[in-house]
């Protein structure tokens, strides 16, 4: 029988695990060295926050893997030997494989700073950093101050679990305003006022120079670079993005650049071994996509191709258009398609931009400004419909057609009040239109055509 390897028991190789299963009767192993089973990333910083406990974040029974025939192998791959076939693991074991597929997600990028790897520095990824928050940062009693470093959705996501327990907050960000390298500027600003509010000492255009370090080997203090300010803090959250896990290929044959590269159907130079997920980088990047994306839902659209192409039906990476979402404190994110900020907008690129007089809910349509074809939208504070914009997208609206159709792609209850109204009239005195909203009734909301 057939044996399929999977490094990684994340999304990406969870997802190609099951649906290996479901299309043959191949032997399948799932290795991780972090937890003895898979569980959703996104949702530690509720576990922290005290809305679940951590079972909760683990999608599946403890006994759905032997039902289904998929074991479960805790350790961690030092090795893979590729001309033989082996996994070589820390303690000399070793494991045969006839097809493998790595999916080693990502790892915290740390920049050499000095004390980078005391007790009490952490990041928020895998389960073990977890365990370090809620060991050094259990309440306020015990951690006077958190400083994080680096402003990323994850970045944000820590500064809301600390705020929770009530432990004051400061947060090194380089940019002049929030994220304002994916975000437009007006958002980037309702965001940064967003962090402030919420009570987090927000340092903007700060960098860090050094952590400090307890007799004990504990985190004492951090330095700001541009000005030399020392900051007493308990716990350093370091957030500064994330880079392929693949130290474990460094001697092998398997080709990296800074992910493992793989081809369409996300195979590697080596025969009969994949990668997905984070650590997986195209050769030649997708139109409009990084050729590392390191987001939940391309891992698990990742895991479906490769476990086609496995069972015999060989399939390409479609990621199809861009999605994401996130929370800033009070302010749900969605974005898609592409909005880009200021600094890296396209030629062609135009944007509405419309915000609500309270600064917590705004959209930004961005659109072709010759085609006047929509290209995307970011929504602060205002649920959409994933499935409608992504009609929208595949059918090359317009801009003008988004606007009268908006209502349709609400996602808020049936009687949440709505903006669309504000929003045209805004859009037709920029442009001096007389567009009017076209509603369609809830009930024609999933058979709409047009």
């Amino acid at each position: 029988m057939e044996h399929i390897a999977i490094i990684g028991n994340g999304i990406s190789g969870i997802t190609a695990a099951r649906h290996i299963r479901k299309r043959s009767n191949k032997k399948i192993t799932v290795i991780s060295s972090e937890t003895d089973y898979f569980f959703s990333r996104t949702a530690l910083m509720y576990v922290y926050m005290g809305h679940m406990k951590f079972k909760h974040t683990q999608p599946y029974e403890n006994w759905f893997w032997k039902k289904n025939d998929i074991t479960l192998k805790k350790g961690y791959v030092k090795q893979i030997d590729t001309a033989q076939k082996n996994l070589i693991f820390s303690n000399g074991e070793q494991l045969y494989f006839d097809k493998l597929i790595i999916a080693t997600g990502s790892k915290p990028n740390k920049f050499g700073w000095p004390g980078q790897d005391l007790k009490g520095v952490v990041s928020l990824y895998h389960k073990q950093d977890l365990d370090a928050i809620e060991a050094y940062a259990p309440n306020n009693s015990v951690c006077k101050r958190a400083v994080i470093v680096g402003g990323g959705l994850i970045g944000v996501e820590l500064a809301e679990m600390l705020h929770s327990r009530h432990i004051p907050v400061t947060f090194l960000v380089r940019e002049e305003s929030y994220w304002n390298s994916i975000l437009p500027s007006g958002e980037s600003k309702m965001i940064t006022h967003e962090i402030i509010k919420n009570g987090i000492d927000l340092r903007l255009g700060s960098n860090l120079k050094q952590i400090n370090s307890n007799e004990d080997g504990t985190v004492k203090s951090i330095v700001i670079a541009e000005t030399g300010e020392e900051i007493k803090c308990n716990i350093v959250g370091l957030t500064v993005g994330v880079s392929p896990n693949i130290g474990f290929l460094k001697h092998s044959t398997i080709e990296t650049n800074r992910g493992v590269l793989v081809n369409r159907n996300l195979e590697t130079n080596i025969k009969d071994i994949y990668a997905i997920g984070d650590c997986a980088e195209q050769r030649i990047a997708l139109e409009d996509r990084k050729p590392i994306e390191a987001v939940w839902y391309t891992g698990r659209i990742m895991g479906e191709t490769v476990a086609q192409t496995i069972c015999n039906k060989e399939t390409l990476y479609t990621p199809g258009h861009w999605f994401n979402s996130a929370k800033f404190f009070d302010i749900e994110y969605q974005t898609y398609g592409r909005v880009n900020s200021e600094k890296y907008v396209k030629p062609n690129e135009s944007h509405f931009h419309w915000m609500h007089p309270d600064q917590t809910k705004c959209l930004t349509f961005a659109f072709d400004k010759h085609t006047h074809t929509f290209l995307g939208i970011n929504a602060f504070g205002i649920r959409m419909r994933h499935e409608i914009f992504n009609r929208w997208l595949d059918q090359n609206k317009t801009i003008d057609y988004v606007l009268e159709h908006l209502e349709i792609a609400h996602f808020d209850p049936e009687f949440y009040k709505t903006y669309y109204p504000e929003v045209l009239k805004k859009y037709n005195v920029e442009t001096n239109k007389t567009l009017k909203l076209k509603s369609k009734s809830w009930s024609q909301l999933f058979t709409l055509k047009s």
